[in-house]
């Protein structure tokens, strides 16, 4: 199917980046992978462009799931644009590494295995460190009420007693608060550095909190956190972000490790050589 031009009728790619909003935690869009503006895309944007943010938006968002196949011919379909720009938006989500070639040469959603974690945690554990020490000189006074916030509405969801927990505004929270602790620190360039491991991050917890919705067990945690920065104490902040950075580590590297291995009843009904 060829590619519809953009005018004033919605396109396909308008449809899907209005589809994938998440009402539950729209706050900021800006700073946010998965606070969704609900504000339609630019018109001024290349079909390259809208194709990549579409797709994009619906890897971190979990639509499209660790794993899955990207097969060319379904997604121009789908998205209405000709193989050129989806290709062209396909190899910019390679180069960020949220999507990999298989051994056949397909793509697919990137799937994080136990390595890559144990690796973007070390990143996280180097970075981060600096973030809060920065934080605690640099942070003002609004900054640390919005990061009270986030502390509190963790807690809020904690408190409530659903079948269901609401995991993906868990997890934004969890994203909003180290975010704006990286902001706080008032240095562009390690908040450039964690965004791309953000991303990765996303990836992640995605992959895990749909098998263990406890491993996103943050709320102590953050508060520690949020109180020593919000005294200007250096040593106990960046000694609270490393302890909840390496829990953290234990944990996701535990439940993906559980992920991938073997069920006991498919390791019994495979046959012996």
């Amino acid at each position: 199917m060829g590619a519809s031009p953009i005018g004033t009728v919605a396109t396909p790619l308008d449809q899907l980046l209005a589809h994938l909003v998440f009402t539950p935690f729209l706050r900021d869009s800006r700073t946010s992978p998965l606070a969704l503006s609900a504000q339609p895309i630019q018109r001024g944007k290349s079909l390259h462009e809208q194709a990549y943010e579409a797709l994009r938006i619906s890897i971190l968002s979990g639509e499209l799931a660790p794993g899955d196949r990207l097969i060319e011919t379904q997604l121009a379909q789908g998205l209405q644009v000709s193989r050129t720009p989806l290709r062209e938006a396909l190899r910019q989500l390679q180069r960020e590494g949220l999507v990999t070639a298989d051994i056949s040469g397909g793509l697919r959603v990137t799937t994080i295995s136990a390595d890559d974690a144990i690796q973007l945690y070390d990143c996280r554990l180097a970075l981060e460190q600096l973030s809060v020490a920065e934080a605690c000189q640099n942070a003002s006074d609004a900054q640390l009420q919005h990061l009270a916030d986030f502390v509190t509405q963790a807690e809020a969801l904690g408190k409530v007693r659903t079948a269901k927990p609401d995991n993906l505004q868990l997890l934004d929270l969890d994203y909003q608060f180290h975010h704006l602790i990286a902001e706080s620190a008032g240095n562009q360039r390690l908040v450039s550095l964690l965004e791309q491991v953000f991303d990765a991050m996303s990836l992640l917890r995605i992959q895990t909190l749909c098998h263990n919705p406890n491993v996103l067990d943050i709320r102590l945690e953050h508060r520690q956190i949020y109180e020593a920065i919000a005294q200007r104490d250096v040593a106990t902040a960046t000694a609270a972000i490393k302890t909840h950075l390496i829990s953290s580590k234990a944990r996701v590297v535990a439940e993906i490790q559980s992920i991938h291995q073997p069920h006991p009843a498919s390791r019994a009904a495979k046959p012996t050589e």
